[in-house]
Order: C-alpha cells, then sequence, then structure tokens
C-alpha cells in the first residue's frame, strides 16, 4: 500500500499544481470580455465615441490615465468607478442599463 501512495505522489502534486493554476485569472478569457462588453463602446477604440478622453483597450493608456494601477487595485480609478453606488460616478452609467454581474465585479 505505501508504494502506491509513493507512486502516485507525482501525479498527485501535479493534480494539485493543475488545480491552482485553473483559479488563476486570466485577462485574455476573464477580464477582457467584460471590458468588451461593459467598457470599450465608451472607453474603447472610436475616437468618436470615446467619453473623458480614456482608453481602456489600450493598457498604456489605461495605467497612464490613472484608471488601472498595476499592483494596487486600491488606487484604481476604474474599480472606484464600478464599485461606486453613486449614479454620477457609476460605471458602466445607469443610462447606458448595463450592469456588471457581481461574479464578474
Amino acid at each position: 500500500m505505501r508504494r502506491s501512495v509513493i507512486a502516485l505522489a507525482p501525479l498527485l502534486a501535479a493534480f494539485a499544481a493543475a488545480s491552482s493554476v485553473a483559479g488563476d485569472v486570466s485577462y485574455n478569457k476573464d477580464i477582457r470580455p467584460i471590458l468588451v462588453e461593459n467598457c470599450f463602446s465608451c472607453h474603447g477604440a472610436d475616437s468618436a465615441s470615446r467619453k473623458a478622453e480614456l482608453r481602456l483597450d489600450r493598457r498604456d493608456e489605461a495605467v497612464e490615465s490613472g484608471a488601472i494601477v498595476p499592483g494596487d487595485p486600491d488606487s484604481s480609478v476604474m474599480l472606484d468607478r464600478v464599485f461606486s453606488d453613486d449614479p454620477e460616478e457609476v460605471m458602466p452609467p445607469p443610462k447606458q442599463h448595463k450592469t456588471i454581474p457581481t461574479a464578474q465585479v
């Protein structure tokens, strides 16, 4: 029996590693679709419809504007706006009739 457990140890270690990776958040898989659905129509590539001169589709510009502060979500203005209860501040704005589901927030 002990020999079986020892033989399974590498398999169990590989499974544990795969499980922890599965919980990681992927920008392209998890975050970008939320931004596409809720943010890019006003803060994307189309300069004619862009609001507040803010682009969220380009990371460097989003960081430069302070909307996103890498490694410091508490300082990221974008998250302040997403979590806001103030109808004048919250993003997406109520007039857009879009709401980011709680699980995505």
